[in-house]
């Protein structure tokens, strides 16, 4: 996809056009010594993101935004379940960074569900869709600080309601360093330590485009701006709707994180909260600073 569709900042630090490859995204696995039985159970299966011509049983062929491939995560079919895409990279200054995407998500077609009250519109496959989450690691030189910033668009719930609103969370995740330390909470988030620990932004209601079964997709323009200086997040912009992100805390580890200088990883991943697979795709990716 061309730049013209994105708004970067003054300097565009990768711009991932998925038609042309996978562009270093790759699954998160958790830490393990060279040993992968001693994969922290959380961790352990996050499943590899892959590309997707986004193929359906009835329509066939979707495609992306523009052209053919887009970067697709899927879930297993087990509720509390992830897949989560990283790419990493190292920072040569702080300011601010710009994360931008199209994408678009689905739960799997059911096949049998009871159909009475469907009207034609609204799908009963939109409730079977979970949660959306952007986030990163970042690391100073020295030893930290280390805090990440994630946002979350919740979908449903595990009883099938509706929510759509935008989260922050409001606890660390747990780290190998943490689990070695004998502090480890066994979890289905990998984000927090405890999955309560998220918190609607202010504002954050937005239904987002879903469509009327469960084999059509609308792609969606996401702007997400952050500032490593002042650490803390600015806005966010889905769409035609922007959320003040400001005054919105960050927690930050206590402990030092060696070998991690400069770090500046970012994260996608889905998350379904039913025994449904849920599905993730993205057109392209960019991500610009002011550096």
């Amino acid at each position: 996809m061309s730049i013209a569709n994105y708004n970067p900042l003054r300097r565009v630090l990768f711009h991932d056009d998925f038609d042309q490859g996978i562009n270093g995204w790759c699954e998160l696995v958790g830490n393990h010594g060279g040993d992968l039985d001693r994969i922290r159970p959380a961790v352990a299966d996050l499943r590899p993101p892959q590309l997707s011509s986004c193929t359906f049983f009835d329509i066939g062929t979707h495609g992306a935004l523009d052209g053919t491939y887009s970067l697709k995560l899927a879930t297993r079919k087990k509720a509390g379940h992830q897949a989560v895409a990283i790419k990493r990279l190292t920072s040569q200054a702080r300011g601010l960074v710009q994360f931008e995407t199209w994408f678009t998500f689905k739960a799997e077609q059911q096949f049998g569900e009871d159909l009475a009250d469907w009207d034609g519109n609204q799908d009963p496959s939109e409730a079977n869709f979970g949660d959306i989450t952007f986030s990163n690691d970042i690391c100073e030189p020295g030893g930290g600080p280390r805090y990440m910033f994630a946002l979350r668009y919740r979908n449903a719930d595990a009883d099938g309601r509706l929510v759509q609103r935008w989260l922050y969370k409001t606890s660390l995740h747990t780290t190998t360093k943490m689990a070695v330390a004998g502090r480890e909470i066994e979890h289905t988030d990998i984000h927090v330590r405890d999955p309560r620990d998220w918190v609607e932004v202010p504002g954050g209601h937005q239904p987002l485009c879903f469509n009327e079964v469960a084999t059509k997709v609308n792609w969606h323009y996401l702007r997400w701006l952050y500032d490593t200086k002042a650490r803390r997040n600015v806005e966010l912009q889905v769409n035609d709707r922007t959320l003040n992100l400001r005054n919105i805390p960050v927690p930050f580890y206590p402990e030092t994180y060696e070998g991690l200088p400069n770090l500046l990883n970012f994260l996608v991943d889905v998350r379904t909260v039913r025994d449904v697979r849920n599905f993730l795709f993205f057109d392209s990716i960019v991500v610009s600073v002011d550096w």
